[in-house]
């Protein structure tokens, strides 16, 4: 796979997680929490977001599971 295919599958993730997210959810959250979701769904990055969280890995996964947030693999 060369750079540029890479590239365009990490926006097309990127683009995924965005537009799946609910929103109204995200907003809602306490700021540290609200910043590791966004930090999850621009990046795809689940434990540098959940360190930053402050939350356990399960506690994360089921925190983004309810912003609906879908993990693009």
């Amino acid at each position: 796979m060369q750079d540029s295919e890479v590239l365009e599958w990490e926006e097309e993730a990127r683009r995924i997680r965005r537009e799946r997210a609910d929103w109204q959810y995200i907003n809602t959250l306490p700021p540290r929490l609200k910043a590791a979701v966004k930090i999850f769904i621009e990046t795809g990055d689940i434990r540098f977001a959940q360190s930053i969280s402050g939350l356990d890995y399960e506690d994360f996964r089921e925190l983004i599971r309810k912003a609906r947030v879908p993990i693009v693999l």
